[in-house]
């Protein structure tokens, strides 16, 4: 019996520590960067999580945070991203996640 999911996919983890944030949105080359498409649930603690099923492959990614784009909440930077990120074409950077 299939439960709807491809077989090749993975189900893979977001989270982003944003307590003050009223709505976060995920972004990124799994849904064609757009900034409402993919919203994230905020628990009790102000982390807000997801769970995607994505097809091996690299994926570039944003979160979306009451309609700032950002790499991480509170950061930008590559050394405070705490993930791989690269530079993208607007001159601030993307987080990547390698899904084998």
């Amino acid at each position: 019996m299939s439960d709807g999911t491809d077989a090749a996919t993975r189900e893979i983890s977001f989270s982003c520590k944003a307590p003050e944030a009223e709505r976060v949105f995920l972004a990124g080359t799994f849904n064609a960067w757009d900034p409402t498409a993919t919203a994230m649930q905020r628990d009790s603690s102000g982390t807000w999580f997801l769970l995607l099923d994505l097809a091996p492959g690299a994926y570039e990614y944003k979160f979306v945070l009451d309609g700032e784009w950002c790499c991480e909440a509170g950061s930008g930077e590559p050394a405070e991203c705490g993930r791989t990120c690269v530079a993208n074409a607007f001159g601030t950077m993307n987080s990547v996640i390698t899904v084998d």
